[in-house]
């Protein structure tokens, strides 16, 4: 077979599981021929309309079978495919559309009045509209000015089912995933179809995926964590993926109960409501044996009301960049090394350095630095902040602080770029305190994280007005609102005469944690 790509998994899982079903929605069964058919369906029309190796497809709308078909049918042909985060707004996915130069796009019904917002002075020719159902019938879509439209079914109706083998490499690229932009834009990260593939392999080596698994995806496969640890790895070992457009705590409990599933993914959020909901106690939760949680350590409440069932959780730390796993903590250690990240997955290596790229000894602190296959090898577009990001022989800068104990395994001290994790979502503060910037008002803007019970972190503001300048906080809110998603805007402000600095000039977030963090 000359691909060797991911475009190539659906024809090649075929062979193995004839009868294996790939995912479930709305307790529709879509068998893994069926998958291969409707994305190569997908990638024929894609053919017809020019979409050739190097070419962006790209996608916005909930987790939806249509979003693997769209994903295998864009990779089959050795075309790139971005997905697009369905909580940021009109003028950021403006600029992802843009920068990736995408010339298709494939949204959810929900979403197609943001997508026709974000599309002007796009590349974009082709807005596929996913129904709100998988239906059978044919649903007219209303054209939008001249790109052409149309219902994403016609066009798997309309496409040819039959496999048709384009040469693509390992090597090639697969993935364009945006990550909230430390400059104050989203960075696209060139994932490689190695990248993926690799990182596929670290967890069915760590993470015991087995064929039977029945994996509840209520993350979202936007996210590099959601796609590169579950979805991808279920796939790949033929398991079967139910796909949840949203997070309900009561309608997870009874899809597990009902499909007898084997794993769960998501934040410690997602749990700790899992365990407040009145269904709790009364579901049989019994068949899960993997739990799978990012974004944040999982508080000793949440640890224990699982515990009480009889479930552990595997943690982990990871990045867009790594594909996105970098270390796992097991069930069987999560006591005895509780707030570790745990040890480097089986194919990827971690060390830690001081600010000279000299490897320390365990125990001391400094940069965490990753190397591996599933490591990207650049940015999109953007070849400064590439070479900037890796060290003499290719390893990858995290921008993160942390050390490695006497067995390994990884601490987590804090965030060089200081990123904010709010309920699983990356918050770069550059990209919110450039928006403020804008405001005649404000002479300097901070943001921060602070410690939150049920995200993990929220974003506050530190503001130094302009001589003389007044503004409120709701002015300030209202000014982000539409321009930014709503997890990105501030919960707090303070209006402050200065902005504590170090020597060099650089505003000293964690003075800014410290003293307004306990207000």
């Amino acid at each position: 077979m000359l691909n060797e790509g991911l475009g190539s998994w659906p024809q090649r899982r075929v062979l193995k599981s004839p009868t294996g079903v790939a995912t479930i929605f709305r307790d529709k069964k879509l068998s893994y021929p069926e998958l291969a058919d409707r994305s190569y369906a997908f990638a024929s029309v894609l053919r017809e309309w020019g979409i050739a190796k190097g070419s962006r497809v790209a996608y916005l709308g909930e987790n939806h079978p249509s979003f693997l078909e769209t994903f295998f049918g864009t990779t089959a042909l050795g075309a790139l495919f971005v997905a697009i985060n369905t909580r940021i707004m009109p003028p950021e996915i403006n600029y992802i559309l843009n920068d990736s130069g995408a010339e298709v796009l494939v949204v959810s019904a929900a979403l197609r009045d943001t997508a026709e917002a974000a599309i002007e002075g796009t590349k974009v020719q082709h807005l596929l509209v996913v129904p709100d159902e998988l239906i059978t019938g044919s649903e007219k879509v209303s054209q939008v000015g001249q790109v052409h439209t149309a219902n994403f079914e016609d066009i798997i109706r309309e496409g040819d089912p039959v496999y048709v083998d384009v040469e693509v490499t390992l090597e090639d690229p697969a993935y364009i995933m945006y990550t909230s932009g430390t400059t104050g834009n989203p960075t696209g990260a060139l994932l490689l179809h190695r990248n993926l593939t690799w990182n596929s392999y670290n967890v069915l080596v760590d993470y015991d995926v087995v064929s039977s698994d029945i994996a509840v995806m209520i993350s979202p496969m936007f996210h590099s964590a959601a796609f590169g640890m579950g979805t991808l790895p279920i796939l790949l070992k033929g398991g079967t993926l139910l796909l949840e457009p949203g997070f309900d705590p009561g309608r997870v409990l009874e899809l597990i109960q009902k499909y007898k599933a084997t794993s769960i993914s998501g934040v410690p959020t997602t749990y700790q409501m899992l365990t407040e909901h009145a269904a709790w106690v009364g579901t049989d939760i019994s068949s899960l044996r993997n739990l799978t949680c990012g974004g944040s350590p999982v508080p000793i409440r949440v640890l224990e009301a699982y515990e009480d069932r009889g479930l552990s959780f595997t943690g982990g730390y990871g990045m867009t960049e790594a594909s996105p796993g970098v270390t796992s903590l097991q069930p069987s250690r999560s006591r005895d090394k509780m707030g570790s990240a745990g040890l480097p997955h089986f194919f990827t290596s971690v060390r830690i350095v001081d600010e000279h790229g000299k490897e320390l000894p365990a125990g001391e602190a400094g940069e965490i630095q990753v190397k591996g296959p599933n490591v990207i090898e650049q940015y999109w577009n953007l070849p400064e902040a590439s070479a900037a990001a890796f060290e003499t022989g290719g390893w990858f800068k995290s921008g993160d602080v942390g050390y490695l104990d006497s067995d390994g395994f990884l601490f987590i001290s804090d965030r060089l770029k200081d990123m904010i994790i709010s309920g699983g979502e990356n918050i770069y503060p550059a990209e919110i305190e450039k928006l403020l910037m804008e405001l005649p008002e404000v002479g300097t803007a901070a943001i921060f994280g602070v410690p939150d019970e049920k995200w993990g972190e929220v974003p506050w503001g530190a503001i130094v007005l302009m001589p003389g300048a007044q503004i409120s906080e709701d002015a300030l809110r209202e000014h982000l609102t539409g321009k930014l998603a709503k997890y990105k805007i501030p919960k707090k402000y303070f209006f402050v005469d200065e902005l504590p600095r170090t020597a060099s000039g650089k505003v000293k977030k964690n003075d800014l944690r410290k003293q307004y963090g306990s207000n």
